[in-house]
């Protein structure tokens, strides 16, 4: 894990990458939970027997769920100190090149792309590509955006 002392600290990595995550695996029963919480319940995410002799051989992850892991990964990738809060600003361009097989193990890679000061505190742009092991295509590149306010 990267640790900032503060944004200046941040700042000054625009441009770095800032390694990756750790693996984690896929169940079928988060896909199921991701279905149930967002009513989202296409059979290639959760009939099992069905997605054996469909596209992809197998069930998948929705590719939200991908995103969602975003500010899991983000956790686990850097930290920065001094801050009264950070939040999700929101997001720029999102893109789901790949399938993730439901089994599969994915973990994810940040670089600051974009740090700059704005009239309600630091906003800085980092771009998150979530890999699947063993596959040559990302599952998910996402330009994440958080706002941070420092102490």
């Amino acid at each position: 894990m990267r640790t900032f002392t503060n944004l200046n600290e941040l700042k000054a990595a625009t441009g770095e990458h800032f390694g990756y995550t750790e693996w984690r695996e896929i169940t079928q029963e988060q896909v199921n939970l991701f279905a149930d919480a967002t009513d989202d319940h296409q059979w290639i995410h959760i009939d099992v027997e069905r997605a054996k002799d469909g596209p992809f051989g197998a069930t998948i992850a929705h590719g939200y769920l991908s995103l969602s892991l975003l500010p899991s990964f983000m956790t686990e990738l850097f930290r920065v100190g001094g801050l009264k809060m950070g939040i999700n600003y929101g997001l720029n361009k999102v893109r789901f090149p790949a399938p993730v097989p439901v089994g599969a193990r994915v973990r994810a890679g940040a670089e600051l792309i974009e740090i700059k000061d704005t009239p309600t505190g630091t906003l800085s742009n980092l771009r998150i590509t979530v890999e699947v092991e063993g596959q040559s295509r990302p599952a998910c590149v996402a330009e994440s955006l958080s706002l941070y306010v420092a102490e």
